[in-house]
């Protein structure tokens, strides 16, 4: 899908607006003037001035409001504009300069620290022509946004950016923990399989490089492979709070988000009451309340049984029943 970006005076995306009013879809974007679909390409415009065109005829449509003058910029394919803000690369990351305008799949988890709820791990490919898009948005690390602006985004970007999710289920994390596996090697598998696939969809176009979200020295993460039968090396590279780096790893991360948000609600209909997330005292009270409810024997399918939060659930319902 080809992408054109055009900054414009407010006056002509006003006329914009007044042109496409009988393509105007309903939802407007946070930031965003108005958004319209016409046949061939989706028109979205922000109050930054910048017009985003996506589809097969966004160039045919960009070149209506193109002007020679020089009124406007056009930046066809997504290519790189002064007036584009970029996301700098950390001071000592080691990563190659530039490379958060590179074309980059970024590897991102949520969960591993949750009671309640699988871990979830996305991998998702940004190419340099989505970022001013995706910018636009408000695309972030996910621990700084909401739910509600999870969703929103969410919805917005995984029909346009590849992706794969893996999600490991309470049961199946409660099986491998228990018979030894450590969470860091459960990531390690996660990621690597989530990469493979996102390879797997854009083939034969290669990424330009690979980031995925540090939670273990680059070392320790190839040693958990070993064995594997498929590993991602090729332009593998690790970092600390990638999601500032490369709008690839805030994509996964959000996308990740949105599915383990999605879940817990799952769990929430089958409980019968609401899961809080986390793993404070609200979670002790609520899986005290799922005994309660359902039997010890219920609690493997919806909790990571290792924490610690298992004993203390346990304690409270000996209090109640006491």
């Amino acid at each position: 899908m080809g992408n054109v970006v055009l900054v414009l005076e407010m006056n002509k995306i006003l006329g914009m607006q007044e042109y496409y009013k009988r393509f105007l879809v309903d939802k407007t974007p946070t930031g965003g003037v108005f958004a319209a679909k016409t046949p061939g390409c989706m028109i979205t415009a922000y109050k930054s001035g910048k017009v985003l065109f996506q589809g097969s005829d966004c160039e045919k449509e960009a070149g209506k409001w193109s002007s020679p003058n020089g009124t406007s910029a056009a930046i066809p394919g997504g290519k790189k504009s002064s007036s584009l803000a970029k996301v700098k690369t950390a001071a000592g990351s080691g990563l190659p300069a530039g490379f958060s305008d590179w074309s980059v799949i970024g590897s991102d988890e949520v969960g591993t620290g949750d009671f309640f709820g699988p871990i979830t791990v996305v991998a998702a490919y940004v190419r340099k022509t989505d970022i001013p898009w995706l910018k636009e948005i408000g695309v972030k690390d996910s621990k700084d946004l909401n739910d509600e602006k999870i969703v929103e985004i969410a919805k917005a970007i995984k029909n346009v950016v590849p992706f794969s999710l893996m999600t490991l289920k309470n049961e199946k994390y409660n099986q491998v923990q228990g018979a030894g596996m450590s969470q860091g090697k459960m990531k390690a598998f996660l990621h690597n399989q989530a990469i493979l696939k996102v390879l797997e969809k854009i083939a034969p176009e290669k990424p330009d490089g690979i980031l995925i979200d540090q939670f273990v020295q680059e070392s320790t993460y190839f040693q958990h492979l070993r064995g594997q039968k498929a590993v991602a090396r090729e332009n593998v590279y690790f970092s600390t709070k990638a999601e500032g780096i490369h709008l690839a790893v805030a994509a996964a991360s959000i996308l990740a988000r949105y599915a383990f948000i999605q879940y817990i609600d799952q769990m929430s209909e089958a409980a019968g009451f609401r899961i809080p997330k986390g793993a404070g005292s609200q979670v002790d009270e609520a899986a005290a309340k799922l005994i309660m409810k359902k039997g010890r024997d219920a609690l493997p399918a919806f909790v990571k049984l290792h924490f610690a939060n298992t004993e203390k659930a346990e304690k409270l319902v000996y209090k109640k029943r006491n």
